[in-house]
Formats: structure tokens, sequence, C-alpha cells
């Protein structure tokens, strides 16, 4: 189906006051295209998509313990998930270690996928909050470590995130369609 519309994406990230990363990425589908989209199919498509778009660089591995991106076929994780919970119009993977993350850090943060079906149509989210990447270090991060972590993983998450909203938009309405990247502002706190 290809669909006229041109649809916006919306982002934001910033390193909050806590010196945790937040980062938002949503944009909202027309009812008449996704009233079928569910938490549980963003995160099977998301989980798929990361192995894809890093050329199985990234794997993510599913066990009864949680979710890990591991790095190619070794057991080293960059980034740990406990198992999923369902939170009203989402699925929250609750971070609990790995190699990107602050081993001081290892239990707090969370990504969010969330398909909130409202009348103006399904509103779909990707969000990290609460994260504490080992690049920016202790707080408060210095000034090279805080444009290391923009210029790398910063950059990274957000040309992802923003890629898998971009495919899943044109997965249903049509690979056509055109794509508009805006910046929001929810959350106070300095730019990613």
């Amino acid at each position: 189906m290809n669909f006229e519309h041109t649809q916006e994406i919306a982002c934001q990230q910033v390193l909050v006051e806590d010196s945790s990363v937040h980062s938002t990425q949503s944009t909202v589908f027309p009812p008449e295209i996704a009233s079928d989209l569910t938490p549980g199919y963003l995160l099977e498509r998301y989980l798929s998509y990361i192995r894809s778009t890093t050329w199985s660089i990234i794997r993510p591995f599913t066990s009864a313990n949680g979710i890990e991106f591991r790095l190619l076929a070794t057991r080293w994780s960059l980034i740990c998930f406990l198992p999923p919970t369902e939170e009203a119009s989402s699925l929250v993977l609750r971070i609990c270690g790995g190699f990107l993350v602050q081993k001081h850090q290892c239990n707090r943060g969370e990504l969010r996928l969330t398909a909130e079906h409202l009348i103006s149509g399904t509103r779909v989210t990707l969000q990290l909050s609460d994260y504490c990447p080992l690049i920016l270090g202790s707080p408060p991060s210095s000034k090279i470590r805080y444009w290391l972590y923009r210029l790398t993983q910063a950059l990274i998450h957000r040309l992802v995130t923003v890629r898998f909203l971009v495919l899943l938009y044109r997965d249903y309405a049509g690979s056509s369609s055109s794509i508009k990247v805006v910046s929001k502002k929810d959350l106070e706190g300095r730019p990613l």
C-alpha cells in the first residue's frame, strides 16, 4: 500500500542533570495503516533489524534471563536487558549490564518500545532512559567524554532508531513514503 503522506519522526537526545542519557524517537502512524501494531511486534522487528542493520556484528540473543546485544558470535555483551515486562501499551527492557554500561549503574535504565493506539493513529515510540554509558564515565562527565559519546554512541543510537522507524513506516505505508525528522523538546538537558 502506498500512502501519500509526509511522515514526521520526532527525536530528542539529552544528557540529564543526573548524568544519565534520555533518548526518544517517535512517530504517529495514520489510523488506516497501523491499527494492528503491538509492542511485541515492535520488539521482534527491532531485534531482527538490529542484527540485519549491523551486518550481524551485533547479535541480539534471547534467553530466559533476558536479551543481550552480543558482539559477533561471542558471549561478549554490549548491553544486557532483563526479560521484557508489559506496562500499558509498552514493552519495557530494563538494563542489567553489558560492556557499554557503567559497572556501578548496571541496574539502572531501560529501553521502552511503545505502540499507543490513539484516535489520530498509532504512536510508536522508542525510548532509552536513565542510561549511564561507560563512555561518559562517572558524573560529572568531562567535556572530552561528553563529545566522544555524542559523536559515537549517541549518533549511532539516533541513526539506528530513526532508520528503524523509517523502515517500519515504509513497511506499512509503502517504500515511496516521504519522511521528515524533527527535533522535539520534552525533557530538559544537555543536547546529544
